[in-house]
């Protein structure tokens, strides 16, 4: 609608109209949009009140009703009823469509997230970059790229040196056998708690790491163990969270893969020594990169390089997103300046997509201290209050544990996604599932209810409208903003953009349902039917992209 009035605006003046200068006035009587004058007033040597006043009087078209000059603006107000006609009949038409774009051209885009660390439980601290990578992944989908998402699972690092060695002092084979992730986690605190009093566990931890490296029988054997036990696990995470992937490509995966990439770092006279580690000058405004240990061990850093050369070989990525908490931006600009030294100019198309920590009470979640909320314990109990509310205000519902589990996993993901991804959050999940205020319940509540209407009315195919209030307006104009407000999250790999608007809907929706007779007012039926079958192509499609799914009742 922007573009349709600063396309008609252009008629009437000379001066360049762009599309950011076009406002929404916060108040309903001063117009749909607005148009500030005051940029043109110095070049054309007239007050903005003289200028809004003469642009405002020569202005006519056939999808603007009216333009008022009031202080400097020249406020527009659409032709309501054409407008909504043609909206409605595009989104009817498009159905789940609606929105959708050929922007990436078929071009590939890599995304790397989630990433959990093998032996350690799946927290609720992986689960930004899980649900952020999985909105991020179907956004990118709606406006025509190729995604590739990459579990680049943590498997290897001195991390695992450390499990092994707590495992041959403390381990009981039987207790891992039963409750392998649990057992781990808690071989893993008590290495840093003993560790704290004799600080040689760590040297022991860095050459178990080293012979797991060299393929010591033994050490592989335990891994592998734990790689498949923990794979296990997530893959119950990941189905109730509904997200796949195309690899599981983790960091082991690289293992036989980077001598030649360190051969190359050293044939162009990148690698230097420092302290007996091997590393590369990445300039004066960071500290050097690690590429190998005094003692020869590999790091993150050089399982990175690595990942990004096969993956643009793999893949012939225009992008390469990772969806990683804010933390590990030194990492990554680490990283792209390593690939670009190396003379790989598509290192200029990696990105990181930062995000925020998840705080209980406002305290970070540590795994060292055992200060975890696993997130599998969370969407079960998230799912057992979804259950118990079903049972308070509909327990005649059909399939109510398949609505709670869309409910109770939906509203842990819209708590999330809801926020600015770089803002940190705090948990708490009673306010996650209340069923007002700006909450994933809320939206679901508002699509199913739109459902429970057109359960009563049959379909309707020609629909004329001959007015439309203020209430039936709101949500017309919500509705059309829905493909820019795809493209901008898009751009902007934000999914808090989709969450926001599904609220604004959700809000104009209900809005209009709690004070326009839909079903009774048999002389706009049509129309007003069109409208909420809209209202649920919308709600729907706006939810999906969130990684939600969207309850017919509830």
């Amino acid at each position: 609608m922007k573009q349709k009035v600063v396309s008609i605006l252009q008629n009437f003046t000379t001066e360049l109209i762009e599309e950011h200068m076009i406002v929404v006035p916060v108040y309903t009587h001063l117009g749909d949009y607005s148009l500030p004058c005051f940029s043109f007033a110095k070049k054309q040597r007239k007050s903005p009140i003289l200028i809004a006043q003469e642009m405002a009087s020569c202005i006519q078209d056939e999808d603007i009703e009216k333009a008022e000059a009031v202080n400097g603006y020249v406020n527009i107000f659409m032709r309501r009823t054409s407008f909504t006609t043609a909206i409605l009949n595009t989104i009817r038409e498009a159905g789940k469509k609606y929105g959708s774009s050929n922007l990436g051209a078929g071009s590939a885009v890599t995304i790397d997230m989630s990433s959990p660390n093998i032996a350690k439980p799946f927290s609720m601290g992986h689960l930004r970059s899980t649900v952020i990578g999985n909105s991020i992944t179907l956004l990118l989908d709606k406006s025509g790229y190729k995604t590739v998402k990459i579990n680049h699972l943590g498997d290897w690092g001195t991390q695992f040196g450390k499990l092994l060695v707590a495992y041959r002092l403390w381990g009981d084979k039987k207790k891992v056998q039963e409750a392998p992730i649990q057992s781990l986690l808690a071989l893993y605190i008590r290495f840093h708690e003993e560790a704290e009093k004799d600080n040689s566990l760590n040297d022991r931890g860095r050459a178990a790491f080293k012979s797991l490296e060299e393929g010591e029988p033994e050490a592989l054997a335990l891994w592998e163990w734990f790689r498949r036990e923990s794979l296990l696990e997530f893959q119950k995470i990941y189905d109730l969270l509904g997200v796949t992937f195309d690899s599981f490509h983790g960091e082991a995966y690289y293992n036989d893969k980077m001598d030649p990439i360190v051969e190359e770092l050293l044939q162009k006279n990148l690698l230097m020594e420092s302290d007996g580690a091997q590393v590369v000058d990445v300039g004066e405004n960071m500290p050097p990169c690690l590429i190998k240990k005094s003692d020869g061990a590999t790091l993150y850093a050089t399982r990175d390089i690595t990942a990004a050369i096969h993956r643009k070989n793999d893949y012939q990525f225009e992008q390469s997103l990772y969806v990683v908490g804010n933390e590990q931006s030194l990492h990554f600009a680490q990283l792209k300046s390593v690939l670009n030294k190396m003379g790989y100019e598509w290192s200029q198309s990696i990105q990181h997509i930062p995000f925020g920590l998840i705080l209980k009470d406002g305290k970070k979640l540590s795994t060292r201290k055992g200060k975890v909320i696993l997130l599998e314990e969370v969407l079960n109990e998230a799912i057992q209050l979804a259950e118990r509310t079903i049972e308070e205000k509909n327990p005649s519902l059909v399939n109510k544990k398949e609505v709670a589990k869309q409910v109770g996993v939906g509203a842990v993901i819209f708590s999330d996604l809801k926020q600015h991804r770089k803002h940190d959050i705090d948990f708490d999940l009673k306010k996650m599932l209340q069923t007002d205020g700006e909450t994933g319940p809320y939206v679901q509540y508002a699509h199913a209810r739109a459902c429970s209407i057109l359960r009563k009315i049959q379909e309707v195919d020609i629909i004329e409208v001959t007015e439309v209030n203020d209430f039936e307006w709101q949500v017309v104009t919500s509705l059309q903003q829905f493909p820019n407000t795809i493209k901008r999250a898009t751009d902007e790999f934000d999914p808090s953009i989709i969450a926001k608007y599904s609220i604004n809907l959700a809000q104009s929706f209900n809005s209009f349902y709690g004070n326009v007779p839909i079903v009774n007012d048999r002389s706009h039926l049509a129309y007003r039917i069109a409208l909420v079958q809209s209202v649920v192509i919308v709600l729907k499609e706006a939810l999906r992209l969130l990684g939600i799914e969207a309850p017919s009742e509830m």
